[in-house]
């Protein structure tokens, strides 16, 4: 066989290529880059949410064994509760009852006050309902994701509640779903106000579930069992809603603060169906804007009210302009008439006079 026929390539096994270190710097590069892209500009922000609307019809379709499996427990473990739910309702519907009377009374008189000192209405707060649907695989954060997105009207940043307290913040919005950071993560803060001393605070997320109240005195009037609630100064979580309950607090001699850690009253894990309320901004900008179209609407009406008003003086001073010319005639008539009448008398008086002397 000539030589020139051979096939000198190294076989594949063979062949020479880049390095694995080679590799392996450029795919950690190309990692860091997308990472500083995605954390500065936001770049894979598109991908993600088209991501996430793919593959939202899989997760339903993966979540409906482990949703049944869930309504068959429920269901059992709801025949056994509904007995003794129903005689406790039985027995707190008496006392509520004095209860809703004492409120009503509460209420009245307080639109009654509210109206003396000229304040304004507490927001109606408006809501959306909303399930959730599983934990957020990420063990360096706390958050969930719930079935109602962008397409439903959720908003960045809308405070989301349970029927026991507030339970996170709306952080990221998807077109059919959102996820909600809680409260016990570690980038969490909420204001919080003490129901019993009215002294206001910032809650943070903490670790193993449980929160802390930082920047709080050593001396300050604080006791395990105080109830915290929203403030309403942030403009996003409604005021009085349930928080947190005071759990531990520690004065140590060697700082100036105390140590208060909270136990938060809405427990994520059992939650599963939850309340997406708007933002207070938002009900107050739209407030706000409502005002002022009935206060326009107020001031065109009452422009037009004082147009007719005038056009009405004037159809009036016309009618009196015509009716006063037309007396003019008749009362110099009579005036002429008084003259002559008047000088007739005066002469019959004075000759008379003279035939009485003569």
């Amino acid at each position: 066989m000539p030589l020139g026929t051979l096939d000198r390539n190294p076989p594949p096994l063979f062949r020479e290529g880049p390095s694995a270190l080679t590799k392996l710097a450029f795919c950690a590069a190309l990692a860091v880059f997308l990472m500083v892209a995605d954390a500065r500009f936001n770049v894979t922000a598109p991908a993600r949410a088209g991501l996430a609307l793919a593959l939202h019809p899989l997760q339903r379709i993966l979540l409906v064994p482990v949703d049944a499996w869930e309504q068959a427990g429920d269901y059992s473990r709801g025949m056994e509760r509904a007995t003794e739910a129903e005689n406790q309702a039985r027995r707190q519907l008496a006392e509520q009852a004095v209860i809703l009377s004492r409120a009503n009374q509460l209420q009245a008189e307080n639109q009654r006050l509210r109206s003396l000192l000229d304040l304004r209405e507490a927001l109606p707060v408006k809501g959306l309902a909303a399930e959730v649907l599983y934990e957020a695989p990420d063990p360096f954060s706390r958050r969930i994701v719930i079935d109602r997105g962008g397409h439903r009207g959720v908003r960045l940043g809308a405070p989301v509640v349970n029927d026991a307290g507030v339970l996170g913040q709306v952080t990221r919005v998807y077109p059919l779903s959102a996820e909600v950071t809680l409260l016990t993560d570690r980038e969490a803060t909420i204001p919080v106000l003490n129901a019993r001393t009215q002294q206001r605070g910032v809650a943070y997320g903490g670790e193993r579930g449980v929160m802390e109240l930082r920047f709080i005195a050593a001396n300050a009037d604080i006791k395990p069992g105080d109830d915290l609630v929203t403030s309403g100064l942030d403009g996003v979580y409604p005021p009085g809603l349930p928080v947190a309950k005071v759990g531990e607090v520690e004065r140590r001699g060697d700082t100036s603060f105390a140590r208060v850690g909270l136990a938060p009253v809405a427990q994520p894990d059992s939650a599963r169906h939850v309340l997406v309320l708007e933002p207070l901004v938002g009900q107050e900008a739209a407030r706000v804007e409502a005002e002022a179209e009935a206060a326009s609407a107020a001031a065109a009406a009452a422009e037009a009210g004082k147009g007719k008003g005038r056009a009405g003086r004037g159809t009036r001073a016309a009618a009196g302009s015509e009716a006063a010319s037309g007396a003019a005639p008749a009362a110099s008539v009579g005036t002429t008439h008084g003259a002559v009448s008047g000088a007739s008398a005066g002469a019959s008086a004075g000759a008379a006079p003279k035939g009485a002397s003569r």
